[in-house]
């Protein structure tokens, strides 16, 4: 059960806006590129987002470079979830591949800035706690969430020697 506060974000919301290419130089130390997370969309998110909040998207969210760690450091910094209403595939994947759930979900625009949501991942279940809202969305499949649960694709490698199986 994931549970945390939202900060909305709306549609097309780039590799470049998660990851500025001016800290390109950063990419080798992720704790300090993370520090600049989204801060071409948020100026402030990445100095007050605090473990265990949530991202909620709107539309194509991670669209552009396939940037690695641009999931990486949304998740260093402490986010435990991105819900949106669509994410860019590569986006979607790496995302999963660090160990960092995404959730596509129709009615973001029913989700507001500071809500206090709870997901149940295994059950396709969203929990708006601060409107009392309820929302399904297709689970995650199994070997996805299997990934999940070793914190990415690396550990659960280390871990159980392959791949998990679909």
């Amino acid at each position: 059960m994931i549970r945390g506060r939202v900060w909305k974000f709306g549609d097309n919301i780039s590799t470049d806006h998660i990851a500025p290419g001016r800290y390109f130089h950063l990419r080798n130390n992720l704790e300090e590129l993370a520090k600049h997370v989204l801060e071409d969309a948020m100026e402030d998110f990445a100095k007050k987002v605090q473990k265990g909040d949530i991202i909620v998207a709107g539309k194509n969210f991670g669209l552009g470079s396939s940037r690695e760690h641009a999931a990486r450091i949304i998740k260093i910094a402490g986010v435990s979830c991105i819900v949106a209403k669509s994410f860019a595939r590569i986006f979607y994947r790496n995302a999963i591949n660090v160990g960092l759930p995404v959730i596509e979900l129709k009615e973001v625009d029913e989700i507001n800035q500071g809500d206090e949501l709870e997901i149940d991942l295994e059950n396709g279940v969203l929990k708006n706690l601060t409107t009392g809202k309820e929302y399904r969305f297709t689970p995650i499949p199994k070997f996805l969430l299997e990934i999940l649960k070793e914190d990415g694709i690396v550990n659960y490698l280390k871990k159980h020697g392959s791949f998990p199986k679909v």
